[in-house]
């Protein structure tokens, strides 16, 4: 990225939600392995992961503009 652009964070939106997929996911681990959660807390977290994937892959590529669109609906 730093080679490419100059830079190796520019905030665009497909980095940004990524991320935020990153640290969900990472608080879902952390959560079941040391605070034992287990049924429907970590399902909702889970859950609450998956419709940010969905949202990154499908909303973020049709309304955002940025380095990282790929659907080519623009």
């Amino acid at each position: 990225a730093n080679d490419s652009w100059g830079r190796y964070w520019g905030f665009d939106t497909k980095e940004v939600w990524t991320f935020v997929i990153w640290v969900l996911y990472a608080g879902y681990i952390h959560a079941r392995a040391t605070r034992g959660w287990r049924g429907t807390r970590s399902a909702w977290l889970s859950i609450i992961g998956f419709v940010a994937v969905l949202f990154n892959f499908t909303i973020v590529n049709m309304f955002f503009q940025g380095l990282h669109s790929y659907s080519g609906l623009t």
